[in-house]
């Protein structure tokens, strides 16, 4: 790969990626936060008390005993309630996430999971209900103002405004969520986290030649599970430590299991295993922080459910080929297949098949032109695209579309046995029929 235009990887960015596939990081979070703001509240409130106290001000402290008094009435009622609250938000949350991947595909959660909204809706319901049950602990039996130790003035305040930032997230969490049981959000969700895969991953032609002979392998000892990521800039260093040039077998979304090997070492002796900890992450499902072909795999997906014969929805598959269509006019001009990583010196260190042009093409089409025959909608869609990507395409990148082309109209021309008919689906339309 050449150096234009290559990002070496941030260290932090698989741990990031990570974290955002779980749901607890951001509440734990969010319970520290709050367990901290209470201890500074608590001092502050002490710190008036006392104050008031010194300059004899005990009407004035008076004043506030009663104030608070009567607002703990509010908070207790805020610590009873708030818990209810979140149990029936969020339950009528999972029927509408369960609905969307039933009606789209499963792969949708993932959107859920990683919502930033959903998590901070979450964190700042749970602070709340935290935050007053602290408060409650703060409050005084104690009337007299020259022997009373805190009044939870500032404490009572900040949960009234946790209170309004609960409520205005519900409305943001609530319109957030909606928008998972329509098509048009979801797949411009998928394909705008396909673009920013495809935005910070380094891309460039090439494969291993000049790497020179194959002198070891590491094998994979952890648990069997999908290839989620690798920390690229852990394996670089280490290969540079070492003097070699590391190859990555499998690609990102391969299933491995134990005894396999995934890496090769090119150039000397294999790096210590205590080096090559934490480099490949290996989950239950795919995720799209490395893996360039797992957005089309999604909007694939959710083509070939609508056009089922139980579903049975050709203008949602017509929205995914949209969005498919704009990726593939994106990467089409981009260099694609094996990515070389470079040291700061700019020595490769690391070897990484990506897939190549024809491949992201053949996943895109192949199986959603094999259900399209007895549907003109998307049958001319896929044509149309088909012609604005033979458009795009350099000369050496047309081969796998002109198949395709060739191919769906073999495929339209045998199931349809009306002349006008074959002619109306072979007819290429933007927007299926218009």
């Amino acid at each position: 790969m050449s150096d234009r235009g290559y990002r070496r990887p941030r260290p932090l960015s698989p741990l990031r990626e990570h974290l955002r596939d779980t749901f607890w990081f951001a509440p734990t979070m969010g319970f520290v936060c709050v367990f901290v703001l209470w201890l500074a509240a608590s001092a502050v409130d002490e710190e008036i008390v006392a104050v008031l106290q010194r300059e004899e001000a005990y009407d004035e402290l008076s004043s506030l005993i009663a104030f608070v008094q009567d607002a703990k009435t509010i908070v207790t009622t805020i610590s009873s309630a708030m818990m209810t609250f979140i149990g029936v938000v969020f339950s009528i949350s999972l029927v509408a996430v369960q609905m969307a991947s039933g009606q789209l595909t499963p792969r949708v959660v993932r959107i859920f999971v990683r919502s930033r909204i959903s998590k901070l809706t979450l964190t700042v319901f749970l602070a709340t209900f935290l935050f007053s049950l602290l408060v409650l602990t703060s409050y005084e039996s104690e009337a007299d103002p020259r022997r009373v130790v805190s009044v939870p003035l500032l404490q009572s305040m900040l949960t009234l405004v946790l209170v309004g930032l609960s409520l205005l997230l519900f409305i943001v969490y609530v319109s957030a969520t909606l928008r998972l049981l329509q098509v048009g959000p979801v797949v411009d969700r998928i394909a705008r986290d396909s673009f920013r895969v495809l935005g910070r991953m380094p891309r460039g032609p090439g494969g291993p030649e000049g790497l020179g002979p194959e002198t070891g392998r590491v094998v994979h000892e952890g648990r069997a599970g999908v290839l989620r990521d690798v920390n690229t800039a852990r394996l670089v260093r280490a290969a540079r430590r070492q003097d070699v040039v590391l190859r990555l077998i499998p690609r990102i979304g391969d299933f491995v299991v134990p005894g396999t090997p995934v890496l090769a070492v090119h150039g000397g002796a294999v790096p210590p295993r205590s080096r090559l900890r934490y480099t490949v992450s290996v989950g239950v499902e795919r995720t799209l922080h490395q893996d360039l072909a797992f957005g089309l795999r999604q909007l694939s997906d959710i083509a070939l459910r609508a056009l089922s014969t139980s579903v049975n929805d050709p203008t949602t598959a017509v929205q995914c080929l949209d969005r498919i269509v704009q990726f593939l006019a994106a990467v089409v001009h981009l260099p694609l297949g094996t990515v070389h990583h470079r040291d700061r010196s700019g020595r490769v260190r690391l070897v990484q098949e990506g897939p190549g042009w024809e491949d992201l093409v053949d996943l895109a089409f192949e199986e959603i032109r094999w259900c399209v025959a007895g549907s003109p909608q998307v049958s001319r869609r896929l044509l149309a695209g088909l012609d604005d990507l033979l458009l795009l395409a350099p000369e050496e990148r047309k081969q796998p579309l002109v198949r395709h082309r060739a191919l769906l109209v073999q495929a339209v021309e045998r199931a349809v046995p009306v002349a006008a008919d074959r002619e109306f689906a072979l007819l290429p339309d933007r927007q299926g029929i218009g």
